[in-house]
């Protein structure tokens, strides 16, 4: 079993940066696919963005330019870096990882922007 802990989420005018951190309780090295998922008000969770253990990335293509993920092993964390954020990327935000076709998620961190 993989626990996730989100960190990071916040307040942030538009155009403003946050960076997102994941806690894994587990060798993420060992972890094929880990993502971050967003929910806005209202809206069903949606894919932001994904790697994969061999660094291979995918992004919505909302945020592309703007977002990068990244996993650092060392630290068993994933991390979502936001730049130039827009009132839609408000939503919460949900760190997930597949290990053996079963998903694990944490519980969120709020992601707040403001116009």
């Amino acid at each position: 079993q993989v626990q996730l802990v989100e960190s990071g989420g916040g307040l942030v005018q538009a155009g403003g940066s946050l960076r997102l951190s994941c806690a894994a309780s587990a060798r993420i090295f060992s972890i094929p696919v880990m993502g971050w998922y967003r929910q806005a008000p209202g809206k069903q969770r949606a894919l932001v963005a994904r790697i994969l253990g061999g660094g291979g990335t995918y992004y919505a293509d909302s945020v592309k330019g703007r977002f990068t993920i990244s996993r650092d092993n060392d630290k068993n964390t994933v991390y979502l870096q936001m730049n130039s954020l827009k009132p839609e990327d408000t939503g919460d935000y949900y760190c997930e990882a597949t290990v053996a076709g079963i998903e694990y998620w944490g519980k969120g961190t709020l992601v707040t922007v403001s116009s």
